[in-house]
């Protein structure tokens, strides 16, 4: 049944997405416009991402935890270019179970994770559609002029890093889907890694510093290393055996007859939103005690070598996966 919309766009935007604007350079949501001040020395760094119900996110999912995750799969695109966020421009797309209620809970979302990662709001705009809820946001942040980290830097000789763990996301949207089955603790835990993702925020500063060249796993791990290959013009090799997987991606793992086949499935699964990262083999003490001052996992997953694409492996064997990640249309 669709939702009772109470109020309309201009009292939306007055009563619910005002109070987290920046208290200047938004100005007060109540221009076309916002005002930025420069940062000398910075490059203004930019992306955005948009989610649509049905494709990003289930029809059912709480709609606190859509806003979160997409301000989340935005601040991990900044993330892994070593970049810095402030702030915000956010598109709202209600469908007609986007009513009031519905609005505030989004909104409990951006507050929460505005609070998290300090940024606001800057601006945007939001409107009514017949059709499935979609948003989208674009993120701005600072990096030092000319520093960003891109995916073309790789060299032979580096070695490749992924923060964190891998396979939680694809799995989390299976147990969302009712079509897994583990303990209810594992379960739970797989569908707040998809819900809600934890953007490396804290381990930009290492990116800047250490990586020749970055992306952030949101297609597959295997699919973006692929990208960082094309960009640079060399070949990552990625040992499947070394995939770095939570206690929950285990106990699955563990109940699989075909090990290198469900490695490819965590490997190709995305929505993990970990930092892939290449550096010099010199830099691998400085780059593991990072992550050790952050508390943050990190695995060794491969190299960088002459040639071009990506180079799949499992136990030294040279391997062709069936899927490598998603696909834009």
């Amino acid at each position: 049944m669709p939702a009772i919309d109470v109020a309309g766009e201009f009292e939306t935007i007055q009563r619910l997405l005002k109070p987290l604007a920046h208290p200047e350079w938004a100005r007060g949501l109540a221009d076309d416009v916002a005002a930025l001040p420069s940062r000398p020395g910075h490059d203004l760094i930019l992306t955005k991402d948009a989610i649509v119900e049905g494709v990003h996110f289930l029809p059912d999912d709480p709609l606190d935890t859509v806003a979160q995750k997409l301000l989340r799969v935005n601040l991990s695109d900044l993330a892994a270019k070593g970049a810095e966020p402030f702030g915000y421009l956010l598109a709202c797309h209600w469908s007609p179970r986007c009513g009031w209620p519905e609005r505030e809970a989004f909104v409990a979302g951006l507050r929460r994770d505005q609070a998290i990662f300090d940024i606001s709001l800057l601006g945007g705009d939001t409107v009514k559609t017949p059709g499935p809820a979609s948003f989208s946001a674009t993120l701005l942040g600072w990096a030092p002029s000319g520093a960003a980290v891109s995916r073309a830097g790789a060299q032979p000789g580096d070695l490749v890093f992924v923060t964190g763990t891998i396979g939680d996301g694809w799995l989390g949207l299976q147990a969302a889907q009712a079509t897994l089955s583990l303990e209810p603790e594992r379960m739970d835990a797989l569908e707040a890694a998809y819900r809600t993702p934890m953007p490396r925020v804290e381990f930009a500063p290492v990116v800047l510093g250490l990586a020749t060249a970055s992306a952030d796993v949101s297609d597959g791990l295997l699919a973006d290393a692929a990208h960082i290959a094309e960009a640079s013009g060399v070949s990552l090799e990625i040992d499947l055996e070394r995939l770095p997987m939570s206690a929950a991606a285990q106990a699955w793992f563990e109940g699989r007859v075909d090990p290198q086949a469900a490695l490819e499935l965590l490997a190709g699964g995305g929505d993990d939103y970990e930092i892939l990262l290449t550096v010099p083999a010199g830099a691998e003490n400085a780059l593991r005690r990072e992550a050790e001052r952050r508390h943050l996992r990190l695995t060794c997953v491969g190299r960088v070598v002459e040639g071009r694409g990506l180079s799949p492996r499992y136990l030294g064997q040279a391997i062709t996966p069936t899927r490598t990640g998603w696909t834009h249309g």
